[in-house]
Parts: C-alpha cells; structure tokens; sequence
C-alpha cells in the first residue's frame, strides 16, 4: 500500500545543513515529525555534538534545528514499504529537494544511512547536481554502530 510522507521539511532561509532521511519511519509517520522513534538517535547525537541538553519537545527540536541552521526533511514523498524498513521501499516518487536548496543557504547535504544515500544519488543529484556526504544511520536497526561510532562518524557536519 502506497505511504505519503506527512511532515514538512524543517529549515529556512539561514539553512546551511541539510540531512536527509530515506522515508519516516512508522513512529515518525504516526507522530508527524522526524526520527520520532525512542531508540533513533539521532536527537541525542545532535544535541550531544552541540553540546545542547536533550531535546525532548518537538518545539524544542524545531528551534534547535533552525538557530544552527539545520535543514532536515527526507528523500521519498511516497512509496510503498512494509513497516518502516528501507529494504521493502519500492515505486519511488521524490520529493522537491532542489526548491528546498534553492530556497536556503544550504552547503552541505549530508544522507542518514545507506539507503537515503542511495537514494538520493538516483534520484537527486541528477537534478540538484550537488553531492551529498553519507552518514551512518542513526536508526536502531543500525546496531552495529555504537552510540560513540555514530558520534565519531557524525561529528563533521560541525566543520
């Protein structure tokens, strides 16, 4: 069955960083907002590495993104998956990414995981003509990465 992406992307004019997911994960879906299940990681690596305390309201997490100049949103706007694995992803329809960029001061784009890296490479950069920088996923599925090997990994998009 097709799934719609239902959150809109966070940034605006002052966005310099863009991350990019693959698809919202079914908890993400449920709540409309990114990477809202409890064991991503990706809110503790962000706040970890902005030496921020925990972001636990998605209010907090808004202001947060845009006052250091993150941009987040994801590669697919519909598709047919199984739950939430990127593995069942099929029928493909992406989303703006270019009017996004063209309406940002974006620098770097950085893909969360594989997948969206993948993603991003077949259907995006032919359009955008900007390379992206692949990130392990901070997903729980990615569990061979630990929270510090993440850390290590993700620390560049503060450079």
């Amino acid at each position: 069955m097709k799934q719609y992406h239902n959150i809109h992307p966070i940034y605006n004019q002052q966005s310099k960083i863009l991350i990019l997911g693959s698809f919202p994960s079914v908890k993400s879906r449920e709540a409309e907002f990114f990477y809202h299940h409890p064991q991503n990681r990706f809110w503790k690596i962000l706040a970890t590495l902005f030496h921020h305390s925990p972001l636990t309201t998605i209010e907090e997490k808004k202001k947060f993104l845009l006052e250091n100049h993150i941009a987040i949103w994801d590669v697919i706007k519909s598709c047919e998956i199984h739950g939430s694995s990127d593995s069942s992803i099929k029928n493909i329809e992406i989303n703006d990414i270019n009017n996004l960029l063209n309406n940002s001061k974006i620098e770097f784009i950085y893909t969360n995981g594989k997948k969206a890296h993948q993603l991003y490479q077949k259907y995006c950069y032919p359009i955008t003509k900007r390379e992206d920088i692949c990130l392990p996923s901070t997903s729980p599925a990615n569990a061979q990465f630990t929270f510090d090997r993440l850390i290590d990994q993700w620390k560049i998009i503060c450079q």
